[in-house]
């Protein structure tokens, strides 16, 4: 039987390490419950609604692939720390926002590959503009599509460049879409603090480039900046590439689907960092049900996409940040 000291850091050690996972917006909509059990601890990882998007993701869509990246990043830490993550998905349907369970009570030697993953849990930035290089080798795409798998989701190399430029261009008109609904520019400012706010949720202005990058196909990312001269002079020319253009998709678009597609999401992108390579990540046409639909009939063969993303190498990494873990964890009984 594992010492509860022992325990009891690793779980600490591993909550550290699912906030950094990415989120929505940067939304973090995630709370954990720590207790004690016969031999070790449970941790619970619970959805937030109080930080959903009420206008871009009314469904939840988006809020529930965020915390299934917190969960990959929670078993990973509990994996690396020498015990075994037993875990338990949606575990009670009469509480709609307790999205798992894990247990932390068996030992086990944690792999080699666990501990390099760790560690880029924190390196790892979502990146916003054009890449300085191309996408990642087959090999590495190849690997990416294994690890997607594991989680029962499948990653799809857009490698059409003519299907590529319709994602772009469909990202492109639903970003325009979304400008043009008040609601929507209202629920996107309280996400995007500028300079000095001293918030430590949301998308500040050392987390983008302070112009637009243009790529080709181009794929805009979010005017976080909304037209101010706002963001992060990154001081260098960027190549403008695109990068490997993805989709991550799923056969079912239930909660148990989107849970797995943002655990898949968050093992894909450690693997990609662990070799150097950052992803830009674009939500915007799937936040619009009848983009969501074409791309699913025309580009993801009926499967349900998830997240559309481009692999590449970054050049200069912004930064981000992330609330008190203390804000985040609740003892439970």
């Amino acid at each position: 039987m594992a010492e509860a000291r022992d325990v009891a850091e690793v779980v600490k050690g591993a909550i550290q390490a699912a906030v950094w996972a990415p989120s929505i917006h940067n939304t973090q909509p995630w709370w954990f419950g720590t207790a004690e059990i016969d031999g070790g601890m449970r941790v619970s990882l619970h959805a937030d609604p109080e930080r959903r998007l009420d206008v871009a993701d009314p469904d939840g869509r988006e809020m529930v692939i965020s915390c299934g990246a917190a969960l990959a990043n929670l078993r990973l830490g509990v994996l690396a720390g020498g015990f075994v993550p037993e875990v338990d998905v949606l575990p009670d349907p009469e509480r709609p926002g307790l999205l798992a369970t894990l247990r932390v009570r068996e030992r086990a030697e944690p792999p080699e590959e666990a501990g390099r993953l760790l560690a880029e849990v924190r390196h790892r930035r979502t990146h916003r503009g054009a890449f300085s290089e191309k996408g990642p080798p087959e090999y590495l795409m190849s690997s990416l599509v294994e690890e997607a798998q594991l989680e029962d989701v499948g990653l799809r190399i857009v490698s059409d460049p003519r299907k590529a430029k319709a994602l772009g261009a469909l990202t492109e008109a639903a970003e325009e879409f979304e400008k043009l609904d008040d609601r929507y520019t209202v629920e996107f400012t309280r996400w995007s603090p500028g300079a000095g706010s001293g918030r430590r949720d949301g998308v500040p202005d050392t987390a983008y480039p302070i112009d637009q990058q243009v790529t080709d196909p181009y794929f805009p990312g979010r005017e976080f900046g909304r037209g101010r001269a706002q963001g992060m002079d990154v001081g260098v020319e960027v190549s403008g590439e695109t990068g490997t253009v993805c989709v991550m998709e799923t056969a079912d678009d239930d909660k148990l689907a989107w849970l797995a597609a943002g655990q898949a999401l968050q093992r894909v992108l450690l693997h990609a960092a662990a070799d150097h390579y950052a992803a830009a990540l674009h939500t915007q046409a799937l936040e619009m049900p009848e983009f969501r639909t074409m791309i699913r009939e025309r580009i993801c063969g009926g499967r349900h996409p998830q997240m559309i993303f481009r692999l590449g190498r970054p050049g200069p990494l912004f930064t981000s940040v992330r609330r008190d873990v203390a804000e985040m964890v609740v003892q439970e009984s």
